[in-house]
């Protein structure tokens, strides 16, 4: 099996913040060859990295806004989120756990540091990506999984350490979210010394988020905390190996290959479906939800 090489590895750009609770990296999409065509499924990622958060009786967050055509999935590695929508749901998402929203025909969401973890404060650290929507599920109707980290599929690696799978394939061990179109999605927690093999075809875009600690790839290209590696389209099979302690979130998928039209948090496939999730949200169809 081919190897899949490494293109370029990214270091994070300056932080900035998302309303007054998220500090957050933005990968994607970005100037340096990570828009949202390079990336497709993967239209934006967002890190917030450890930062810490002073305690606050009010919770810091992000307040109502909407979204149409796309999934956003929360992945927390530190701190606890709560989040409410129009449909009526809402829920907290714990450290190690995963919330995955299908915002599709149109939603309104808000989303903040939880009440008690608010109170506390403490180290925050969380990812966000967005995931497209091929056109035929654009509009279908919004929902959620709630992934917690105690059923989180996880393959014992051993010595080497752990690989927990959000979504997607690893050794013939799947993870429990449902994808529109076929997605890996996966923490690998390696112990210092400790190697995973990673096995996705070649076309599909692919790159890890060091979470924590420092990584080898392939046995030749370093890739330092907080950097992002961008894979080549080539090849199958590359290795992972902790140099300490690690974490890497490693996503893979299959590009959709459609027009995107993106503004702000609308991603359709004409100028023309933007303009109507515009009138839509504005006529009140996105439900209501009160910030």
């Amino acid at each position: 099996m081919a190897t899949k090489k490494v293109e370029i590895v990214i270091p994070p750009k300056s932080a900035h913040f998302v309303g007054d609770g998220f500090r957050v990296h933005n990968f994607i999409p970005s100037i340096q060859k990570l828009d949202m065509k390079r990336m497709d499924p993967f239209i934006m990622l967002d890190y917030n990295s450890k930062f810490h958060f002073n305690p606050s009786e009010t919770p810091k967050g992000v307040g109502v806004h909407p979204h149409r055509g796309f999934e956003t999935v929360t992945i927390a590695y530190q701190g606890k989120v709560e989040h409410h929508d129009s449909a009526g749901g809402g829920g907290i998402i714990g450290e190690g756990d995963v919330q995955w929203m299908t915002a599709a025909s149109g939603i309104l969401h808000k989303e903040y540091h939880e009440k008690e973890w608010s109170k506390q404060g403490g180290i925050f650290q969380m990812v966000q990506l967005w995931v497209n929507l091929p056109a035929k599920d654009k509009m279908s109707k919004p929902k959620y999984q709630a992934i917690s980290n105690s059923e989180m599929k996880k393959v014992d690696l051993g010595e080497n350490g752990i690989i927990e799978i959000i979504a997607g394939e690893f050794e013939d061990h799947n993870g429990s979210a449902f994808t529109f179109t076929p997605i890996n999605l996966m923490n690998a927690k390696l112990k210092s010394g400790g190697k995973a093999e990673f096995n996705f075809p070649a076309n599909f875009n692919t790159a890890a988020l060091v979470i924590e600690g420092s990584i080898m790839i392939n046995g030749e290209e370093k890739a330092p905390t907080n950097n992002f590696v961008l894979f080549k389209n080539e090849g199958e099979s590359f290795t992972v190996e902790a140099t300490e302690d690690s974490i890497i979130l490693i996503i893979s998928g299959e590009p959709i290959n459609e027009p995107i039209f993106s503004h702000g948090p609308f991603v359709m496939n004409s100028r023309e479906e933007i303009m109507q999730a515009f009138e839509d949200f504005n006529t009140g169809k996105f439900g209501y939800l009160e910030d």
